[in-house]
């Protein structure tokens, strides 16, 4: 079978292989220098590590990855290595409220769209990032189409994929040039770790990207890249759980919450799109509650949910967007499902809202 035909929870498990006498998994390496000779010399420029887990992302997506200590000094990176003083940038209005602050802070010219669209002229742009499904609103744009509007005017187009995961959605497959994740929420999956990466369809940029890693100083502790690597191989079996839940809690709440989003489901507005360009679904949901302290309330009263600002985790969480700077409504919900059964996450998310 080629590597196409395989399944998810195959391709996954068996991204990284070994040989007779190998550990089953690669293993972190902590050593700071090298014999030299070999592929590596001095622990900030690489690490076998890092090649394992970046083998591994890379062929989940379809092109050359690099790895950082979190998903904002890959994002960061990638931004600083693509732009230079004067450039025009496309971003999101209602993605990942720090990538704004970041390129607010930069010297280049910053044109916002919200993910929906509509979309400005690419014409003079250097950079389009997408974020798609958007980070906290979920909703989603056509990669496809943008890409090819991007390529016409001379463009690079990034995708956020740090949502959807490498398994959700392949947007180089879909045409974009880059690949950028935070690897903290459901690839690693554990709540145990800060990380991050760039793929990139060029093998050129893909070294710029790893030269820029190494003159900054921006690379992740073999520890940490092994934690990773030790998340990704679970992935396949959380996201189906996860969305299982998610699929559950919304019909569970639809007609009883407002501004219910999840792109899963055939009633979201983003459902024909999503289902067109991602395989498949993942945990993460949004709903509105009155206000802040009905939100604090609702958490306080459950069982299983834990307040937190970040997701794809085992544990379902809760996070109150609006307290982070998000223009969002005070009590808004980002909800990430996690991995409890179905039927008793449901009856707690239920209870804690005064709906059973």
């Amino acid at each position: 079978m080629s590597p196409d035909e395989l399944g998810d929870g195959t391709r996954v498990v068996h991204a990284v292989q070994g040989g007779p006498g190998d550990p089953f998994g690669a293993q972190p390496v902590f050593a700071s220098a090298f014999h030299l000779g070999g592929p590596d010399t001095y622990a900030r420029s690489g690490n076998p590590t890092w090649r394992s887990l970046e083998t591994a992302l890379g062929s989940l997506e379809g092109g050359e990855c690099v790895v950082f200590p979190s998903g904002m000094a890959a994002i960061s990176t990638l931004l600083r290595t693509v732009l230079s003083t004067g450039d025009t940038l496309v971003l999101p209005s209602d993605g990942y409220f720090l990538s704004r602050k970041f390129v607010s802070e930069m010297d280049v010219r910053v044109v916002e769209a919200p993910t929906a669209g509509p979309y400005p002229s690419f014409d003079g742009v250097k950079l389009v990032l997408l974020e798609t499904p958007s980070n906290p609103g979920l909703d989603v744009c056509d990669i496809a189409e943008l890409a090819a509007r991007a390529h016409d005017a001379g463009a690079l187009l990034a995708v956020d994929n740090t949502t959807a995961t490498p398994l959700g959605q392949r947007p180089l497959e879909l045409g974009a040039d880059v690949v950028v994740a935070s690897d903290t929420k459901a690839v690693a999956g554990h709540s145990d770790v800060l990380f991050g990466h760039v793929t990139a369809a060029s093998p050129e940029l893909a070294t710029r990207l790893r030269d820029a890693r190494t003159l900054s100083g921006a690379i992740p502790g073999p520890f940490e890249t092994w934690l990773v690597l030790r998340g990704l191989g679970t992935l396949d079996l959380r996201l189906e759980r996860q969305a299982r839940n998610a699929a559950a809690l919304y019909e569970a709440l639809s007609g009883k919450v407002s501004g219910l989003r999840w792109p899963g489901a055939e009633q979201d507005p983003a459902y024909l799109l999503a289902a067109q360009q991602m395989r498949r679904f993942n945990g993460v949901l949004t709903f509105e509650l009155s206000d802040a302290a009905a939100v604090e309330a609702f958490i306080e009263k459950s069982l299983f949910v834990s307040a937190a600002t970040s997701f794809g985790g085992l544990h379902s969480t809760a996070d109150r967007r609006a307290q982070w700077g998000d223009p969002v409504p005070e009590g808004l919900v980002r909800f990430s499902a996690g991995c409890e059964d179905t039927r008793d996450l449901v009856a707690d998310v239920s209870h804690a809202l005064g709906l059973d």
